[in-house]
């Protein structure tokens, strides 16, 4: 049928025109491919209205229904009864997205006067509120895969569903790489596999929504992979214009070469936050957030009370508060991590702070769209580089922005741990068909490439805990009863329900202030460390720690001014591949003057004095500086290739440069490069460095080179805990880690040397080598050395592009303190070195 004749789509167009809006071309494309049955992936710069793409061609089809039964019901006069129920199931990676979004469609809903009920149902929903919609199901339900997890976990599941008419996936990409996505997949085949027995006849859309991503069409795969559906890609051609201004301090030599967290600029920062209505300050980790939120107000005090601090370990009901003071405008500037990063709307917000380098085009784009969020508004982001050498990653940055290479998303197959999970999950609730359940599986992406013997381990895994665990009561889960596979222990259910979701994090304790009141959270391991009062901040507070009482760390106030900032885990990223690459490029540029950058044009001092000293790569060249020093013999190698790379890297070389002469090393690393210490001079041939960075028996010599079983120990951990191999505790009472860890420990062994055809002790190392090694990345980069130009200097003392390097390997040993003077001292004898020698 032609849409735009339909009653629905006549009302939709007679609102949006009465608030001066129209529809974009992707937007009422959507809403007509939803109406043939469509389903498929939109793709639409932020700002532009990807949620009406989806959620508008849900309430238009709802409305179109409505005119159809009120036409029926004329010719019979008589009522022709309409359903209620779930019609729209909306997943969301983010909690504090689902309260916006919550918002903006009941804003709709009661402007047009459609009676849908909007309910929201992740970790943050009160107990009541979720029993309430278990009587009766909201029209629209915002969700984390966690909590469709939970609804599947529960008995009569297929009622919930019985009048879904589609499952969106917002924020896709975000869920994509993760076993969080996962999890989607398989709720979705679960849900469109119930519809199927129960109404045959109806077909269930499910669509994407998705920003900034470099894989389009395998995103589209991954989320909707059936055959039978009828799908497509909706993208919009829009262009959000973004201005990108880099914060830059009155002379080079005030920007450190490494070391800082860019407080040095916080001066120029505050003008910035003044003269916009409200600014969101993005950090890469928590503990920079925390850092931040202090330097700022001892700057200026006049920001109290309209200065705030937002992360994921903040307690709920001050991120709420927040959020609400954000929509108001109350606000001057909020400091926050990933937290805020996707499409929640805050209109007064018209600035976007980045501070140290994002690592990746995709998430400063998608900061970048925090501010202006209209459309035609132009996203306004500054970017606050840390040191010195960030400058050339905002150049690449803006370089990439333009040209719009943004990363992939790799998505997560053949997660053994979250099938074992899901299963478990499913027989806690009304049950499985074994036979019916495999082809349903199959037919995920995620598990297409599941062989029959495969699924029979995993089966005989959860029914009686495989071949080593099968004395072991406990460990058989679940059992076939009347031609299901159920779990009947309630003990079991109940243990299983309170773990169900696939992050799986240090053991989180509660923080309460000891006359009452909560902060929020922190890691355990983090209070492990501390002593009775001892201070620390999170939320922007100093915090005295008196003890631990019941799983809540109780504080008072703290007199103290300033305190330790927690380090809560995965707080570093590492450099993606495409943004290494236009690195790589900026650097010739800037040397050659071969570009139009400022922040090029500022850093070229530091240039000109790497080139004096030792030599600016360009990029098909791979540059090795040789130093000695009064700390020992440096090997400094610079393949821009991210963090994560360099670690496997260094370890590769140190252990074949010791393969010749017995040689020990320390190794540090940063983005750009790593670094080989060692007391005796390195035995190094420039004849020989080709073959040391070699891509030939690649595999063998990074098991030998790094401990690959205690790197697959560790992916264990997690695997241990996901699949329910070891239980996390209960609420209040949780295990502490280092219990976890030796559980873990434990079955790894008893796998190990009895059970090696385990497929949970192959998911973690192929976790080890296709994640943390990033085996295929490494072969890659290898390659690209093998054919560039090898330059090897001997500088007399550390260089501008070593610098860094060298500070960050310092950074885990010393105090904030002790590293800001020995960073002094080092850059003060450096300087004198480089001084003398031209001298000579």
């Amino acid at each position: 049928m032609k849409l735009e004749t339909s009653k629905g789509y006549k009302q939709v167009i007679k609102w949006l025109k009465s608030n001066r809006k129209k529809p974009f071309k992707f937007q009422t494309d959507a809403w007509q491919y939803y109406a043939e049955g469509y389903s498929g992936l939109v793709n639409a710069p932020t700002g532009f209205g990807k949620t009406f793409s989806i959620f508008l061609a849900a309430v238009i089809d709802e409305l179109n229904t409505r005119a159809g039964l009120e036409k029926r019901q004329a010719k019979k006069k008589a009522m022709v009864k309409r359903t209620s129920g779930l019609k729209l199931m909306w997943i969301t990676p983010l909690r504090s997205l689902a309260k916006d979004l919550a918002r903006a469609m009941r804003e709709v809903c009661m402007e047009l006067e459609l009676d849908w009920h909007i309910g929201v149902r992740n970790g943050d929903t009160p107990q009541n509120e979720k029993l309430k919609q278990k009587k009766a199901m909201p029209e629209v339900l915002i969700i984390t895969p966690e909590s469709i997890h939970l609804l599947l976990a529960q008995k009569n599941t297929h009622s919930y569903f019985d009048q879904l008419q589609c499952i969106v996936a917002d924020e896709w990409h975000e869920l994509l790489g993760s076993k969080r996505g996962v999890m989607t997949e398989l709720g979705i085949s679960r849900i469109k596999g119930l519809l199927k027995e129960r109404h045959p006849e109806r077909l269930l859309r499910i669509w994407g929504i998705s920003a900034t991503i470099g894989n389009m069409e395998q995103a589209m795969e991954v989320l909707v992979p059936y055959p039978d559906v009828p799908k497509t890609i909706v993208k919009a051609d829009l262009e959000k214009k973004i201005d990108i201004r880099s914060i830059l301090p009155d002379h080079i030599d005030l920007l450190p070469w490494a070391g800082h967290l860019g407080h040095k600029l916080a001066e120029k920062l505050l003008p910035v936050i003044y003269k916009s209505k409200t600014t969101l300050i993005f950090t890469n980790t928590r503990g920079q957030a925390e850092l931040w939120y202090q330097t700022l107000l001892a700057l200026d005090e006049n920001l109290a009370g309209l200065l705030a601090i937002h992360h994921g370990s903040i307690d709920y009901e001050l991120r709420n508060w927040i959020e609400d003071a954000l929509h108001s405008g109350s606000l001057k500037a909020v400091i926050s991590t990933s937290s805020l990063d996707l499409g929640v709307d805050f209109k007064p917000v018209d600035t976007v702070v980045q501070i140290g380098s994002p690592k990746g085009v995709a998430r400063f784009l998608q900061r970048a769209g925090r501010s202006g969020h209209s459309p035609y508004e132009t996203s306004t982001i500054y970017f606050l580089p840390t040191h010195a050498l960030e400058l050339v990653e905002a150049a690449a940055i803006k370089e990439a922005a333009k040209t719009q290479d943004i990363e992939s998303r790799e998505p997560v197959v053949m997660a053994f741990d979250t099938l074992i999970q899901y299963l478990v999950t499913l027989a806690v609730g009304d049950g499985f068909d074994e036979a019916r359940l495999f082809f349903e599986v199959k037919e995920t992406y995620a598990f297409s490439e599941l062989l029959p013997q495969e699924w029979s381990w995993i089966m005989q895994f959860i029914t009686t805990g495989g071949d080593s665990l099968t004395a072991y009561n406990e460990f058989s889960k679940v059992s076939l009863v009347d031609g299901l596979w159920k779990v009947e222990s309630r003990q079991t259910a109940m243990r299983h329900r309170l773990h169900i979701g696939t992050i799986v994090s240090d053991p989180m304790l509660k923080v309460k202030f000891i006359t009452g009141g909560y902060i929020g959270m922190i890691e355990e391991s983090f209070i492990a460390r501390m002593k009775p009062g001892s201070s620390f901040t999170l939320a922007g507070r100093v915090l005295e720690f008196i003890m631990v009482k019941e799983m809540t760390v109780v504080v008072r106030k703290s007199k103290v001014k300033r305190a330790i900032t927690p380090s809560w885990m995965g707080g570093r990223i590492s450099l993606t591949a495409n943004l290494g690459a236009i690195l790589r490029k900026k650097y010739n540029e800037t040397l050659y003057k071969t570009h139009q950058d400022i922040e090029l044009d500022f850093i070229f001092p530091l240039f000109q004095k790497q080139e004096k000293v030792s030599h600016v790569p360009r990029d098909d060249e791979f540059l090795i500086e040789l130093i000695a020093t009064k700390d020992g013999h440096h090997l400094f190698a610079y393949p821009f290739e991210g963090r994560q790379v360099h670690e496997i890297m260094a370890a590769l070389i140190a252990y074949r440069l010791g393969k010749t002469t017995p040689i020990s090393f320390s190794i540090a690393m940063n983005d750009y490069g790593f670094e080989l210490l060692s007391e005796q001079p390195i035995p190094l041939e420039e004849n020989d460095i080709k073959n040391l960075f070699s891509p030939k028996n690649l595999a063998e010599d990074i098991v030998a080179s790094i401990n690959a079983t205690e790197m697959a120990r560790r992916k264990f951990r997690d695997i241990a805990c996901i699949s329910g191999l070891v239980f996390q505790g209960f609420p209040g009472k949780y295990i502490a880690n280092k219990h976890l860890q030796s559980s873990a420990a434990l079955f790894f062994n008893v796998f190990s040397d009895y059970d090696h055809h385990n497929l949970l002790l192959r998911q973690a190392y192929d976790e080890a080598f296709y994640q943390q090694i990033e085996e295929p990345r490494l072969a890659a980069a290898l390659q690209r050395i093998q054919n560039s130009k090898l330059i090897v200097t001997k500088p007399e003392s550390y260089t501008p592009l070593c610098f860094p390097i060298k500070v960050d390997s310092l950074r885990d040993s010393m105090s904030s303190e002790e590293l800001s003077q020995r960073i002094q001292r080092m850059t003060t004898e450096t300087e004198k070195k480089n001084k003398k020698r031209h001298e000579h």
